[in-house]
C-alpha cells in the first residue's frame, strides 16, 4: 500500500484512514504512512484538525510521540499553532475532556486528573505564548476550557483523596495508639529494683523495641500526611505533583508501620512463649496475612501513582519510527 501511494495523489481512502487509525492510536500504520507520504501530516479533517490535534484529543500518546519525534521545534511550534474551524488551537484541544475509553485504563479519579494535567502542561511547552491567552469560538483561552471541562474530575478526585486518606488515617491512628502503648508495657515486664525491662539485653527485645518505634514514627508520619490531603486546597494543579506526593508517602509509611508493628508483635510473642514453638511459628506465620493483604490491596496502586509522579512518563522522546 506504501509504495502504491508513494506515486499517488489520491487522498480520498488514505486521508480518512490515516484519522481512524489516530483515533485508535495504530501507530505503526501511521509511521508507515508518513514515511511514504510526509505531507499527510499537515492535512485536516472535517473540523480542520491535524494528525497531531486528532493525536491529543483522543490522548493517544504512542502517535503523539511518533509526530513530535519527526519534526523539528520549528515544525512542532507551526503544527501546534494552527487552529480548527472553531478557532481551537491545540491547547484549547489540550483543555477538553479525554475520552472515556481512555480514562478507563487509570485507577482512580485523582490520577486521571493528573494525567490531563500532565497532557495540558506537555502541548503549553510546544505553543507559542499568544497562543496560550487565545480565544476560541466560545471566547474561551484554553486554561479556561480545561478548567470548565475538567469540573467534575477535579471534584471526583477530590472526593476519591478524600475518602482514600480518611480510611487510611482512622488505620494509622489506632497503630499510634497501639505502638506507644507497647512501649511502656514491654514483653516480661521490668526488674523491680532497677526498673529496667528483664529481656533488655536480649536481641530479640531489640528487636521488639526497635520495629515497635519504627512503627510508631512511621505511623505518625503517615496520619500527618493524610491530614495534609484532608486539608488540601484541591486546585488543578494540586493534582500533578503536590497531592499525590502527599498520597505516596502516606501509603509508604502506613505499609512500612504495619509491616513493623507485625514485627515488633511476633518479637514480643516469641520472647514469651519461646519454649512453644508449636504455638510460636503459626502465629507468626499469621501475622504476615495483614502485610500481604496490604500488599495485594494497596501496592498496585502506590505503584502506579509513583510511575504516574515521578516515573519517565507516557511522553517518550527516544520513541523511533521503523525503518
Amino acid at each position: 500500500m506504501c509504495e502504491v501511494i508513494k506515486h499517488s495523489d489520491a487522498n480520498d481512502i488514505l486521508i480518512p484512514a490515516v484519522f481512524r487509525a489516530t483515533e485508535l492510536g495504530m501507530f505503526e500504520f501511521i509511521d508507515l504512512a508518513l514515511q511514504a507520504r510526509p505531507n499527510l501530516m499537515w492535512a485536516c479533517n472535517s473540523i480542520g484538525r491535524n494528525l497531531f490535534q486528532l493525536a491529543i484529543e483522543c490522548r493517544q500518546e504512542k502517535v503523539y510521540n511518533l509526530i513530535y519525534y519527526k519534526l523539528s521545534k520549528r515544525q512542532r511550534t507551526l503544527i501546534g499553532n494552527r487552529i480548527d474551524r472553531d478557532n481551537n488551537s491545540a491547547l484549547h484541544v489540550a483543555g477538553m475532556l479525554s475520552p472515556l475509553a481512555r480514562l478507563d485504563n487509570i485507577s482512580g479519579a485523582a490520577l486521571k486528573m493528573q494525567r490531563e494535567l500532565q497532557w495540558f502542561k506537555e502541548v503549553e511547552n510546544i505553543v507559542v505564548s499568544p497562543v496560550k491567552e487565545s480565544l476560541n469560538k466560545e471566547h474561551r483561552i484554553p486554561r479556561e476550557m480545561f478548567t470548565k471541562n475538567h469540573k467534575e474530575l477535579v471534584k471526583e478526585g477530590e472526593r476519591w483523596m478524600k475518602e482514600t486518606a480518611t480510611s487510611c488515617t482512622v488505620v494509622g491512628a489506632l497503630i499510634i495508639t497501639i505502638m506507644f502503648a507497647a512501649a511502656f508495657t514491654v514483653p516480661g515486664g521490668n526488674n523491680e529494683e532497677t526498673g529496667f525491662p528483664i529481656f533488655l539485653h536480649k536481641n530479640l527485645f531489640m528487636a521488639f523495641i526497635v520495629s515497635d518505634a519504627i512503627s510508631l514514627f512511621s505511623s505518625t508520619t503517615s496520619v500527618l500526611m493524610f491530614l495534609g490531603i484532608l486539608t488540601s486546597r484541591y486546585a488543578e494543579d494540586d493534582f500533578l505533583k503536590s497531592l499525590p506526593t502527599k498520597m505516596i508517602i502516606g501509603l509508604s509509611t502506613l505499609f512500612i508501620s504495619i509491616a513493623t508493628m507485625m514485627v515488633a508483635f511476633s518479637s514480643a510473642l516469641f520472647i514469651m512463649i519461646h519454649e512453644q514453638l508449636w504455638i510460636v511459628i503459626p502465629m507468626i506465620l499469621l501475622a504476615s496475612v495483614p502485610v500481604t493483604l496490604f500488599i495485594w490491596m494497596q501496592f498496585p496502586l502506590l505503584v502506579e501513582m509513583y510511575i504516574s509522579t515521578y516515573g519517565r512518563g507516557i511522553f517518550d522522546r527516544k520513541v523511533k519510527s521503523r525503518a
